[in-house]
């Protein structure tokens, strides 16, 4: 978009927007209203896991359009059950409910987190520990769960209740129960943060002490979850079993969509009155929903997914070894981290000078979130034109 139109548009100026205006999508790829085609490894912040109007998905939401779009959850909505039972019979949680975005989501997270510590006469239990570098939404109060002074400023007084720890510190395991603790809310692997996953021993040892005390362990997978890092939920693969956890993103393919799924003994704290949506699960989200979820469940779907990842990771890693303007590759399945030793912005613009798309994670890290469905041939491709921009800046 160019100034002068960001100067004339309607709409607020929230966004540093690229010089990009996307018009259509399909697969891996996206195209701008001068027919420029590109490789879009941001699927749209890891929203479009599957890829750029997936087939199943636009024919189960095209069928619904037909159907119905809204009655509000005074009553049932049998798409909502239907995803509900998916989504719990694929993952060690009980019930769902259903709301619009991930800020939405982490909103419920809070609130269900903060009744359940009054249910069980714990009136003294009002906080939620969260930890540094994490993002959980920028509404009044997921703002406030974020630790990153640069959300918070201009915005203060924020809203109390949330104490910040550092991620991976043993020292901050000592100090989570503190008497006041009902919650701790966080990220398997901090996307907007800077691609930082935690470590296995360490989530481990927070989740026993959560049990030990009765202190709900809440993981927000809204950039994790839906096949992200190679298994359904991320938490899978650090064997931990959550109280709640949280989706959005890839769960409606670019629909709007979020979802807060709990274990049983957490659901009794929402009763009729306590929480509520006009537009969370309504039958289009819905439907989204259920394609989506039953694609990833499609035999051999998450399996191609670890192996892609796995290939992938060990190329950006051979490229590290022989190019010093890499300082560190981490992440787990495709969402990655690229940090590099100047500023990710440059290097953003030479990728798309290049005919990719990628995000940032912080001042130096490129953030890399390739479609669940992209190719090997597709990845190879970013892996060569990675290179030849390193080449080039080192002649620099």
């Amino acid at each position: 978009m160019s100034e002068a139109l960001v100067e004339t548009s309607a709409v607020i100026n929230t966004y540093n927007r690229f010089p990009v205006t996307i018009v259509k999508g399909k697969g891996s790829y996206v195209w701008t209203d001068s027919n420029a085609k590109y490789l879009d490894y941001t699927s749209g912040i890891a929203t479009c896991n599957l890829g750029h109007v997936p087939e199943k998905v636009q024919i189960k939401v095209k069928d619904q359009l037909d159907l119905l779009w809204h009655c509000s959850n005074l009553y049932d909505i049998p798409a909502q059950q239907e995803l509900a039972q998916l989504l719990v019979d694929n993952s060690r949680f009980d019930k769902a409910f259903f709301c619009n975005s991930g800020a939405e989501a982490n909103e419920a997270a809070i609130k269900i987190a903060k009744k359940y510590a009054k249910d069980h006469g714990n009136d003294q239990r009002v906080e939620i520990v969260t930890f540094s570098n994490s993002f959980h939404g920028r509404t009044g109060t997921t703002m406030a769960a974020t630790a990153q002074a640069k959300i918070h400023e201009g915005f203060t007084p924020l809203t109390p209740g949330f104490r910040y720890l550092a991620l991976n510190d043993p020292d901050a395991l000592e100090v989570i129960d503190n008497g006041k603790t009902t919650a701790v809310l966080l990220e398997l692997v901090q996307g907007e943060g800077g691609v930082n996953p935690v470590d296995s021993s360490w989530i481990k040892q927070l989740e026993a002490i959560c049990k030990q005390h009765d202190i709900l362990l809440m993981v927000d997978e809204i950039q994790t979850g839906m096949g992200r890092t190679g298994s359904l939920f991320a938490y899978e693969q650090f064997e931990i079993e959550p109280d709640v956890m949280t989706l959005a993103k890839g769960l409606g393919s670019g629909i709007v969509i979020g979802a807060l799924i709990v274990k049983d003994s957490v659901a009794e704290s929402f009763q009729p009155g306590t929480h509520g949506s006009t537009f969370g699960g309504n039958p289009i989200a819905m439907s989204a929903g259920i394609a989506t979820i039953e694609t990833m469940l499609d035999k051999d779907f998450l399996s191609n997914v670890k192996e892609k990842s796995e290939w992938f990771l060990g190329s950006l890693n051979e490229l590290q070894e022989s190019h010093s303007s890499i300082k560190e590759i981490r992440g787990l399945g495709l969402l990655i981290g690229v940090q590099m030793t100047s500023e990710a912005g440059t290097w953003i613009t030479k990728f798309r000078e290049k005919g990719i798309l990628v995000l940032s994670a912080g001042s130096n890290v490129l953030r890399i979130l390739p479609p669940l469905t992209t190719t090997k041939e597709e990845l190879a491709q970013f892996i060569a034109i990675f290179q030849e921009l390193l080449i080039e800046n080192e002649r620099i």
